[in-house]
């Protein structure tokens, strides 16, 4: 099992702060020093959730700076809202400025005000998001891509810089969809998941189809499965829950549409936006419980070791630890030492 840090930010601070971003660079450091395996950053627009990363590109390039041999992946890029053309130009920049520590997770986008930066239509997304992976690996690799320049004039175009990786590693992006498993298998790209709307044991259905796929079209490739969990540990279960409690609580309120999605309530008839402030406390209280117990990597080394190994039985690869889900940083930083114990202690205990 390897270790990640995943940043998500609610970008709740005031104008001006400039500790914005100190746990994404410190947590970094943190990271290249102990043996973490990659640092994620994703793409989100228009929305204080998740809005302290528009471009993760332009954040892994500062990571870049200060890291030495820790991966910078993107969690995620939303293939329909650029041109692969754009995709692969900016990272093969990370790519030249870290000596070759680049990968890329694409997604197919999630909310339609996103769409706004885009020509392509929403329900058209994951056609679009297919047809990008082949051709951010042709790009990648120095094909050229025919397109119609200023003038509509034919022309075929190349990216530069050349990336140091000869291949670019790609994941897809998934929020639990069956179909979207086996795609990435078909695409030979790993999947980058999470437990908002699926439990461990729907995850392990689907890691099991997506390995059967994997193996039957690229010959006994087993795929790379990557599963974000909100992470913090500590010494003693309750003081952690005392920690996690109010910063948590807020984070999934600020995420209230997404947290109507994890309970199954969104549907044509539903609008979050009518609930009552008790309902809606209801909801972030049921919420709440489930993640800290359920879907979640909270409490002691000790226990969260039990989950590790859970997941590691039904075929995770890589824990990435969304970390900055409103705790102050300090306390944050101060608890990676716990992660990078368990860390250590899964290694450890590798299974031969």
């Amino acid at each position: 099992m390897d270790f990640s840090l995943f940043y998500f930010a609610d970008d709740s601070t005031p104008d001006g702060d400039a500790g914005r971003y100190e746990l994404l660079l410190e947590g970094a450091r943190f990271a290249d020093r102990h043996g973490f395996r990659a640092v994620w950053t994703p793409e989100r627009h228009f929305h204080p959730f998740g809005g302290l990363y528009p471009n993760p590109s332009v954040a892994a390039a500062a990571l870049a700076m200060i890291t030495n041999t820790v991966a910078l992946r993107a969690g995620s890029v939303v293939a329909p809202l650029h041109h692969p053309l754009r995709i692969a130009e900016e990272w093969s920049v990370v790519d030249n400025l870290s000596g070759g520590r680049v990968g890329v997770s694409l997604a197919s986008g999630w909310h339609p005000v996103d769409f706004a930066l885009s020509r392509v239509p929403y329900p058209d997304r994951k056609r679009v998001l297919a047809q990008s992976i082949g051709q951010l690996r042709a790009l990648w690799r120095g094909d050229g891509l025919d397109v119609v320049d200023g003038n509509g004039a034919s022309a075929t175009v190349r990216v530069f810089p050349p990336p140091v990786q000869r291949d670019l590693p790609l994941w897809v992006t998934s929020a639990g969809d069956t179909e979207t498993f086996r795609t990435a298998a078909v695409a030979r790209a790993g999947v980058l998941t999470h437990l908002l709307h699926q439990d461990v044991d729907e995850l392990a259905a689907k890691i099991a189809a997506y390995r059967r796929t994997a193996r039957a079209t690229h010959d006994g490739w087993d795929g790379h499965v990557v599963l974000m969990l909100h992470t913090f540990l500590g010494t003693d279960r309750d003081e952690v829950r005392a920690t996690v409690d109010g910063p948590l609580r807020a984070y999934l309120k600020s995420s209230a549409h997404l947290l109507a999605r994890s309970f199954g309530a969104l549907d044509p008839d539903f609008d979050i936006d009518a609930l009552e402030d008790e309902d809606l406390d209801f909801l972030v209280d049921q919420s709440f419980d489930t993640y800290f117990k359920q879907r979640g990597l909270f409490g002691t080394v000790e226990r969260a070791r039990e989950t590790v190994e859970r997941l590691r039985g039904v075929g995770v690869d890589e824990i990435a630890c969304l970390v900055d889900f409103g705790i102050d940083t300090k306390t944050v930083l101060d608890g990676l030492r716990h992660l990078n114990a368990l860390r250590e202690a899964s290694e450890a205990h590798r299974p031969a």
